[in-house]
């Protein structure tokens, strides 16, 4: 293990990876923007690779809300979603081949909506992506009882990361990995990335069971629903 405000040796450099989409539903929603970077140890961008698509479908005035792009834009000045997707997953497969951590927060959400998108335009899927740091699943499991909401800019907050245009796909993912940088000076992390990722999974279970068990007793599911705890791919 290592101690708080020493960086592990496998924490010098870190892929960053976020998307943003047509909504929330990892089988049937789109890309619309999509970023891959790496930070250096001080949480300095070194690399980075931005991607706007045409998703082939109509972007919700909901999500344009939210990352500000029309369905007019992204088919005026959007690429072919396959060629997006194809990128997107040879960038991750190419950092993952270095041995490099890749972070997402609330990586299942991003890591499986890609994985559909691959599998719709017949690309090869990221079936088993490792390893992967996720900060929300890191931060729930470390201060398991801390107050208020575990959104990216609360959290960036909370650990004194700067984010100035949240769900913009470039910022979102430098404040994620700036967040994951700050989670392992505050917490004594696993003394290698697989052993982190292997620990999330148990988390991500664990949080998504105590979660349900929570929303059951408030009525916002039926006793005999469940929140999918499968990460980093839901099932």
């Amino acid at each position: 293990m290592t101690t708080p405000a020493q960086l592990p040796d496998w924490l010098t450099r870190v892929g960053v990876f976020d998307l943003e989409t047509t909504g929330v539903d990892v089988t049937s929603d789109r890309i619309v923007t999509a970023h891959v970077g790496v930070l250096d140890r001080h949480g300095r961008e070194i690399a980075a690779r931005d991607w706007l698509a045409d998703p082939g479908i109509a972007i919700p005035d909901g999500a344009t809300a939210v990352h500000g792009v029309t369905t007019e834009h992204a088919r005026a000045r959007g690429r072919p979603a396959h060629e997006v997707v194809a990128e997107v997953s040879s960038a991750l497969r190419m950092l993952f081949a270095q041995g490099m951590p890749i972070v997402a927060y609330n990586a299942s959400y991003d890591f499986s909506l890609l994985a559909h998108e691959a599998a719709r335009h017949g690309i090869p899927v990221l079936s088993a992506p490792q390893p992967i740091i996720d900060p929300l699943v890191i931060d729930k499991a470390y201060d398991r009882y801390r107050r208020g909401k575990r959104t990216l800019s609360v959290v960036a907050e909370h650990y004194a990361v700067p984010l100035d245009a949240a769900h913009e796909a470039s910022a979102d993912a430098v404040a994620a990995g700036r967040v994951a940088l700050a989670l392992a000076r505050a917490y004594p992390l696993p003394g290698t990335a697989t052993e982190l990722h292997t620990q999330q999974i148990g988390w991500a279970r664990d949080q998504a069971a105590s979660l349900t068990e929570y929303f059951i007793s408030v009525g916002r599911l039926d006793p005999q629903e469940t929140l999918d705890g499968s990460w980093p791919i839901r099932t």
